[in-house]
């Protein structure tokens, strides 16, 4: 029988891979992303990871977002100029919907909008490289 790896050691095993130590701090980050069903700025990253590991400053965060950002073991986004907020690079393609009102970021994934949008590129000579689609939203 199979042990399941955590999500978190799977994201130290990428880093290890591409030559990055993992502190203790940098454990702490990586569990507070591999567990984040949200889509977490630096700030909120920081505050979760400090009850982890008290000695994780906000400089250690940005500092390991952005070697994991580098790595591509996570995703940056930046909705309508608010500040960036990561998700790990692991899960399968989707699209995102911002709630202008509450800054919710909610996820979905579509086969007729990818399905669309390669009709699209073909149509007009291009293959999609990579893309991403975000809809600012309000409830009606």
């Amino acid at each position: 029988m199979a042990i399941a790896t955590s999500p978190s050691k799977s994201l130290e095993d990428a880093l290890r891979k591409r030559g990055v130590r993992v502190t203790r701090q940098r454990a702490a980050i990586l569990k507070v992303l591999s567990g984040a069903d949200d889509h977490p700025d630096a700030t909120e990253l920081h505050r979760r990871a400090k009850v982890i590991d008290d000695s994780v400053s906000l400089a250690t965060v940005y500092r390991t977002l952005s070697v994991l950002e580098e790595a591509g073991i996570v995703h940056r986004h930046v909705f309508d100029g608010e500040p960036s907020r990561f998700e790990t690079a692991d899960a399968p393609h989707h699209d995102h919907i911002i709630d202008l009102d509450t800054g919710d970021v909610i996820e979905f994934r579509s086969r007729e909008i990818e399905e669309l949008q390669e009709r699209i590129a073909r149509q007009r000579g291009y293959e999609i490289v990579s893309h991403k689609l975000e809809l600012y939203c309000r409830k009606r």
